[in-house]
């Protein structure tokens, strides 16, 4: 890019540039020839042109538009790349993924952190369509994703990922990787959909409402936390604790209540 773009606060845009970073999570995507890579914001190309290079075509989610034509004019002699102009959390990557004829699709990006955590539900929604994903977060939501139930940053976000992916902190990135610098550090992670036997059968909409209805305030116990949805004597026929609170409970407590839940009277 001949003169760099200028980074817009609207779209929470820190373009990575430091080449040591770019080339590690690279190589820790390993994109093969002929696998069907989406990156998700791509910015001025950091990640997408090596990505586009090792896999041969590549689709970009960009939502501003300034940075098309470049992206588009750099990648020509590079690989087939195609750009979809839209609010990545409009695209429905199952059918993205069936319109390309391509069994499941690998995402990748460097996500803008101020939404960063509607795209990782929206991505968790399509995990059946998706291999992998790797992402540059801010790395207290790298922590957060990976916490332990009893960790103080262990909440709804550790919940729901952990119930569909496997969730593995990669590398820390300093700010000065970025431009312009971020005033928080970065992390890379890998995330990858578990497989249909290993995922629980209970409804997605069920476990979501309780995680939420546990997390919404912390220091309450479940039986005070949970009322409305399920009593202290059907948290504890769940084999869960109504005494407890909701950091304590592994990601498998909150599908045994949903579950519960879900032959409650009334239903």
């Amino acid at each position: 890019m001949d003169h760099p773009a200028r980074p817009k606060k609207s779209f929470g845009q820190h373009f990575l540039h430091e080449q040591r970073y770019i080339e590690r999570i690279v190589a820790a995507i390993a994109p093969r020839a002929g696998d069907f890579v989406v990156e998700i914001g791509p910015g001025e190309g950091a990640l997408t042109l090596p990505l586009l290079a090792a896999a041969g075509r590549l689709t970009a989610i960009e939502l501003d538009t300034d940075l098309i034509p470049d992206l588009k004019a750099r990648a020509a002699a590079v690989g087939e790349l195609a750009v979809i102009h839209a609010d990545v959390l409009k695209v429905d990557f199952t059918a993205l993924a069936h319109r390309h004829g391509a069994e499941r699709l690998r995402l990748a990006g460097n996500l803008p952190y101020y939404i960063s955590s509607p795209i990782l539900f929206h991505c968790v929604e399509h995990a059946a369509a998706i291999e992998d994903m790797h992402f540059m977060l801010q790395k207290e939501v790298v922590d957060r994703m990976a916490a332990e139930p009893g960790s103080k940053v262990y909440g709804r976000l550790s919940v729901m990922l952990q119930l569909a992916c496997r969730v593995e902190p990669l590398f820390t990135v300093p700010p000065g990787a970025f431009r312009p610098p971020p005033k928080v550090d970065s992390a890379a992670v890998r995330l990858v959909p578990l497989a249909a036997h290993e995922r629980h059968g209970a409804d997605p909409q069920r476990v979501h409402a309780l995680v939420k209805a546990a997390f919404a305030q912390r220091r309450k116990t479940l039986a005070n936390g949970l009322k409305g949805l399920l009593d202290a004597e059907a948290i504890a026929r769940a084999g869960v604790d109504p005494r407890a609170r909701a950091e304590t409970l592994s990601p498998l407590d909150f599908v045994r209540l949903a579950e519960l839940e879900a032959g409650a009277p009334g239903d």
